[in-house]
């Protein structure tokens, strides 16, 4: 029997794109293990010298606007919360408090963005630990396991060089956005299409010019 194929799906809660990915993870092949990865998006910002897209007024507009577009487009119901971005380390703990596992992610992901619901208020939190049968809430998300936790899926997640989310990460390689999940499945599908000439050449295509810092 041939050996199961680890996938693991990094995502944060504050990503509305996380949502809508979370759909496609139902279309992996049968054969892939599936490990979810809970990361603080901002941690990866901070480390890559990056602004998220709501730190740019323009591409907030536009990137709100596409992700309700992509939703209607995909049949899926889409609510923004009170406020975004917001503050999601207690979701992100809650998430793996529960177990880091598919009915975790989606409680949290769909109170977010399918529900609107704000996730820093404490009595929301106090209710999605009660769905996922989490005990205490607040004791939970202030369990420094729990916190360490979060820490080291991050800085996994950076020493892999994953910039974003929600990503997947298959062996060494990297799929960015929800919109590369078809990649992604082309990859499990046909390694060898992309280990091609021009696929290879890219790896060492020279930087013509650099952006003054």
């Amino acid at each position: 029997m041939a050996d199961r194929i680890t996938v693991s799906w990094v995502f944060d809660v504050i990503s509305p794109f996380a949502y809508l990915g979370f759909r496609d993870l139902e279309r992996l092949p049968a054969d892939v293990e599936l490990k979810l990865v809970p990361v603080l998006l901002a941690g990866m910002l901070s480390r890559f010298g990056q602004k998220g897209p709501a730190e740019i007024p323009s591409k907030r507009r536009f990137t709100y606007r596409f992700v309700l577009w992509r939703a209607r487009q995909m049949g899926i119901p889409m609510r923004f919360p009170p406020a975004h971005p917001f503050n999601p380390l207690a979701a992100l703990r809650l998430v793996i408090a529960a177990g880091s596992d598919r009915r975790a992610a989606s409680t949290v992901l769909d109170a977010v963005f399918r529900d609107g619901r704000d996730v820093t208020d404490p009595q929301v939190l106090a209710d999605l630990a009660r769905q996922l049968e989490v005990a205490d809430a607040e004791r939970a998300v202030s369990d420094p396991a729990v916190k360490q936790q979060l820490r080291a899926n991050t800085d996994w997640a950076i020493s892999l060089g994953v910039f974003g989310v929600p990503t997947l990460v298959i062996g060494g390689e990297l799929f960015w956005g929800h919109d590369a999940f078809g990649m992604a499945l082309d990859y499990l599908n046909c390694r060898e299409a992309f280990e091609d000439r021009e696929m290879q050449a890219v790896e060492t295509l020279r930087v013509g010019v650099e952006r003054p810092r």
